[in-house]
């Protein structure tokens, strides 16, 4: 890596007028530069000054004799901190656009030592660490604008800085000694002594390795455990060099820069080697002591401070050159490259997460970037700035595939392996031959599947062709198979529409079909299609079917279609600006054919779950079948979801009565719960129980009453739905006093709707046979009364038996009374008064016949 000047963004004095701390903000917007004047001057990515304003003192009312000895801006670049001589941190609120209101949001005041550096650890947004005079080294809690000790030393912090993780920092003290401390203490003890330098480490920073410099002529390149891992020894010229007093590491951390009197030592790290060697040494007149260094986090930029109070920016890179006329690529390091499109200046910092070497990058269709290394594959979307670095170890003949804004198709060695945009892992693999982008579907998290209720489980889905005759669509999130198609025909187009819920595919006869995800069932929606599509961003189908343009705006009714008469061939479907159009070709002339935004919308409102977006719609348009559909999925959904107030409304809208005033009555009961304090009333056991008796689920209605201990009330349903046998189980479990009365009001209420069978079971139950048989009797079941008289549990007597056998007599079984005659006859001669009429139970019917 070469330094080379770019501007002065400050010139010099003719006095020293020292520049205290330099920071980049991440995001590459603003620089930050005190000078000894306390005045903290804001300059843009250009170089150009645009703000400053004046650090206050600890005492409000106090003089202003203290100088800024830190800064260092916040991870998401809002908000910049200052350390102060004078025993204090302020934290600043800037915002992320020129011209916001700058003001102080926290403060760590110290009572008895002065603040002497700082750091923010990236990975750290709400603690900062500063070091004090007294060796103490603290982190400033933002939240709770508190400071809390993280260790303590007998000797003065001279500087601080932070891990490439973020998880990290070290500390260098006045005695040489240097700590580090790990904010995650997985890896070992979180404080230890990292090592002991040669002299006072002034010089102190952290990249692939840690370098550490002072007044004694010497850098020395630490390793994580502290051990030397290399150093360069300077100490015979530090009659002209006087002192390392300041470094840092480019962002990527295989370039390292240490500033002294009037020179600028450059070194780079040798990846192939594993070895730090000198790039150089900036020889720079009259630039005097180096007090300050930044560099910017895209790598392109170095800026340096100097004792004479100048401001330097220098370009930092290791090679340059364009791509095609339209992208410049600069390499900062060899695992890092700003990718700038020339028309626009618009950049992207493309870097490996690994520290591989990038050695060759491509753009396809000016948009979508594809970089190797070694041992992993760098893509990326320009559009949305978007990167991903996956492992991978290709033949070099590999076919990229753009036709999805959100993910990268590679096709290699009939494997085709997806990649999405910005994350650092593989979707998902397929093995294919066919990856022509018809034969292949892939949505990710488009829009709120339908069938994922809870909305927490990644929908990302993708058909793709196994053979010409085979449709398999898996899951990528659980790389499960959702379903398998098989066909007759070759099939020569296939997609999902946006939830991945449903796949649209046509064959060679040019048959159009649809298959359910969620029930698994196909239908065939046309026996000719010349053109199909889902409309964008919704679940409306649009195809032609010769001369007929077909809408389906509710696909879950696919015999509900809407059809157009047409002269031509469409050949687009247009959506913009509130407007959805059907582009057709007449030959000459190029029509278009409006569809019915409203139906569209409520397609996308019921995706998205805005029921109440889905309602308004509904309700401008006049109740035909498809509005009804509409109307009806809705009310499902809604009772899916707990919606109830849109429930009802749908049941009102439909026609259903009973079921919309059974919803007011639940709603009613769901206000007076969050009334009493309840944040959803719909949790309220009450409202629970309601729903699931409207879903005829009794047993778990009653299981949420009981373990409310509503006893009463889990009878009173029952009793409500005229199940009294369940109502007294609950009773006699529960050892309820009514439970005999209950018992009297079920056999009345049999009693009085002619359901003396139920009543007379009841009796045999309870070990009444007298009454028992006097009820099968009554109800015309004179078989049931014979053969429960012949129980053990009854002693017979003759006017008994003389009742059953005229009611046998009566019904026409005569045969039965004549055995039972007989069988009485025997056991009267034996002393023994008993009737058989024989058979069993089986033959209730009072109209049957010997």
């Amino acid at each position: 890596m070469q330094l080379r000047h770019l501007r002065t963004l400050q010139a010099p004095g003719e006095e020293i007028a020292r520049i205290t701390a330099l920071c980049w903000s991440p995001n590459n917007r603003r620089l930050a530069a005190s000078t000894s004047d306390r005045v903290v001057h804001l300059f843009d990515e250009t170089g150009e000054k645009k703000d400053k304003f004046s650090t206050k003192p600890a005492d409000a009312n106090g003089p202003k004799n203290y100088m800024v000895t830190g800064m260092a801006f916040s991870p998401d670049s809002t908000r910049l901190a200052v350390a102060q001589s004078d025993n204090i941190v302020f934290i600043y609120k800037l915002g992320l656009e020129w011209g916001e209101k700058k003001s102080i949001c926290n403060k760590f005041l110290q009572s008895n030592a002065g603040v002497t550096c700082l750091t923010w650890p990236m990975e750290q947004p709400n603690e900062l660490v500063f070091g004090l005079t007294d060796g103490t080294v603290k982190v400033g809690i933002i939240r709770s604008n508190k400071a809390q000790k993280l260790y303590s030393t007998d000797s003065y912090v001279t500087s601080l800085c932070s891990s490439p993780d973020g998880h990290s920092i070290l500390s260098g003290h006045v005695d040489g000694s240097i700590y580090r401390f790990s904010f995650d203490e997985s890896g070992g003890a979180a404080h230890v002594r990292l090592a002991m330098h040669t002299c006072v480490p002034q010089a102190l920073a952290w990249g692939e390795n840690i370098i550490a410099g002072g007044n004694d002529g010497k850098i020395v390149f630490y390793d994580i455990e502290g051990g030397v891992y290399q150093l360069f020894d300077y100490s015979s010229d530090i009659a002209n060099l006087k002192e390392f007093s300041v470094c840092c590491f480019n962002p990527s951390g295989e370039s390292a820069v240490v500033g002294a009197f009037n020179r600028l030592h450059v070194f780079n790290l040798n990846i192939r080697r594993n070895l730090w060697e000198e790039a150089g040494i900036k020889q720079i007149e009259n630039m005097y002591s180096v007090t300050a260094m930044s560099w910017k986090q895209d790598g392109s930029r170095l800026c340096v401070g100097t004792l004479a109070g100048a401001i330097d920016c220098y370009d930092a890179c290791l090679r340059r050159y364009r791509y095609k006329g339209k992208f410049e690529f600069t390499y900062v390091s060899l695992s890092q490259v700003i990718v700038k499109r020339l028309s626009s200046g618009t950049r992207i910092v493309l870097k490996s997460h690994f520290q591989y070497e990038i050695v060759k990058i491509n753009i396809y269709q000016d948009q979508y970037l594809v970089a190797h290394t070694p041992e992993t594959l760098l893509i990326g979307d320009l559009e949305s700035c978007k990167l991903s670095e996956v492992p991978w170890s290709g033949s070099g003949s590999e076919r990229f595939i753009f036709e999805n804004p959100t993910v990268c198709m590679v096709y290699n060695a009939g494997e085709l392996t997806l990649v999405e945009y910005g994350r650092n892992e593989i979707l998902g693999s397929a093995r294919t031959e066919h990856v022509s982008p018809h034969y292949i579907s892939c949505r990710l998290n488009e829009s709120k599947s339908l069938g994922d209720q809870s909305g927490e489980q990644e929908n990302k889905k993708i058909a793709y062709l196994m053979d010409f005759q085979t449709i398999r669509v898996l899951d990528l999130a659980t790389s499960h198979t959702v379903a398998t198609v098989n066909h007759d025909a070759k099939v020569d187009w296939l997609e999902l529409n946006p939830s991945a819920t449903k796949l649209l595919y046509r064959d060679k006869h040019r048959q159009l079909h649809l298959f359910d995800l969620l029930s698994q069932t196909r239908s065939t929606l046309l026996n000719f299609c010349s053109y199909v599509q889902w409309v964008p961003n919704s679940d409306v189908v649009v195809a032609q079917n010769r001369d007929n343009l077909c809408v389906w705006y509710s696909i879950d009714a696919p015999e509900r279609v809407t059809i157009f008469q047409i002269k031509g061939d469409v050949e687009d479907i247009e959506r913009a600006g509130g407007r959805t159009e059907v582009i057709v070709d007449e030959g000459i002339n190029t029509v278009s054919y409006r569809l019915d935004e409203t139906l569209i919308e409520f397609g996308s409102s019921i995706e998205n779950k805005e029921y109440e977006k889905a309602v308004t719609l509904l309700e401008q348009l006049e109740f035909s079948p498809e509005t009804e559909a509409m109307w009806s999925t809705l009310c499902q959904l809604a009772l899916q979801d707990n919606r109830l107030f849109i429930a009802e409304r749908c049941c009102a809208a439909l026609g259903d009565t009973a079921k919309a005033m059974y919803l007011r009555k639940v709603n009613e009961i769901a206000d007076e719960a969050e009334m009493s304090g309840l944040p959803d009333g719909t949790q309220h056991y009450r409202v629970q129980a309601e729903m699931a008796k409207l879903e005829k689920q009794f047993e778990r209605a009653e299981q949420i009453l009981l373990e409310q201990g509503q006893v009463e009330e889990a009878m009173q349903m029952y009793q409500e739905l005229h199940r009294w046998d369940k109502a007294i189980a609950i009773s006699e479990s529960k050892g309820k006093p009514e439970t005999e009365e209950l018992k009297t009001s079920y056999l009345q209420w049999l009693l009085v709707t002619g359901q003396e069978e139920m009543a007379a079971k009841l009796k045999e139950k309870e070990g009444d046979i007298e009454t028992a048989i006097q009820l099968y009797l009554q109800g015309g079941l004179p078989v049931r009364a014979a053969a429960l008289v012949q129980s053990q549990q009854y002693t017979q007597t003759p006017e008994m038996l003389e009742t059953i056998a005229a009611a046998l007599s009566k019904s026409g079984l005569h045969e039965k009374v004549r055995r039972g005659e007989e069988k009485a006859r025997e056991g009267r001669e034996g002393g023994v008064v008993e009737a058989s009429w024989g058979g069993d139970g089986g033959g209730d019917c009072c109209c049957c016949t010997s």
